[in-house]
């Protein structure tokens, strides 16, 4: 029997990643639940496992040669999982070079344009002092709805992102782009985008994956010393 793989996690987009593709491909697994409010992220023995101190993580026991190995970076994560299963990565070259193209994508672009725009628009203006920078706000709420233009454009020619399968580029997406309310963002001039939100999000496995530990999912609401804790800056 295949030992499970640790999982270390917090219901954020990038946790669901891994949370889904575990479930989408059928993986054992354990949950660890590292509570970045409490700050259990900067602790030495996750830090260990996670560099950048940062969620999620995965822990295999049973790596490619065997021995135990750690893999820190959602993105990383994705194709580990992939190459280790020889699942949700296409079936040819082309095919993979495409999911990379679109994994990339949104692991350079969608995720940390969407996640400045959370920062600015949801947490600084709770700040004590408030954090009110229209520049910034307007900058990235601005980013995010380009990329999204880019997202349906694409979804116009393919049923997924990388072509007519369901990949790990689909799952990265899918993670940031499910919450474009919370990003302030329409999806009425976006048929496309919002056609493949519906597909995806349909999935048994994705719905699994996202629901993991939402009951510990915050409001956007944090104190001064999680806010500390997280942005890692004095308020």
């Amino acid at each position: 029997m295949t030992a499970p793989i640790e999982l270390y996690y917090w219901p954020t987009p990038n946790g669901w990643k891994a949370s889904i593709a575990l479930e989408e491909l059928g993986l054992p697994y354990t949950l660890n639940l590292v509570d970045i409010n409490t700050g259990e992220q900067n602790e030495p023995a996750f830090e260990a496992i996670s560099p950048n101190g940062r969620i999620p993580a995965i822990v295999d026991p049973d790596g490619p040669d065997g021995q135990p190995i750690s893999i820190f970076e959602s993105g990383a994560i994705l194709l580990y999982l992939a190459r280790k299963t020889g699942k949700l990565m296409g079936k040819t070259a082309r095919d993979l070079s495409m999911v990379e193209q679109w994994l990339f994508w949104q692991v350079g672009g969608v995720g940390p344009m969407a996640g400045q725009m959370h920062h600015f628009v949801n947490y600084a203006p709770k700040f004590d002092p408030p954090q009110v920078l229209p520049y910034a706000q307007q900058r990235y709420l601005g980013e995010v709805g380009r990329l999204y233009r880019v997202l349906d454009k694409r979804l116009a020619v393919s049923e997924y992102v990388a072509g007519d399968f369901f990949s790990v580029a689909d799952i990265a997406l899918w993670t940031w782009s499910s919450l474009w309310e919370g990003q302030q963002q329409t999806i009425d001039d976006k048929p496309n985008m919002a056609r493949w939100l519906d597909l995806v999000g349909d999935r048994a496995a994705v719905q699994r994956g996202r629901h993991l530990g939402a009951d510990r999912r915050g409001s956007g609401t944090v104190d001064k010393k999680a806010q500390e804790r997280l942005f890692r800056v004095k308020t």
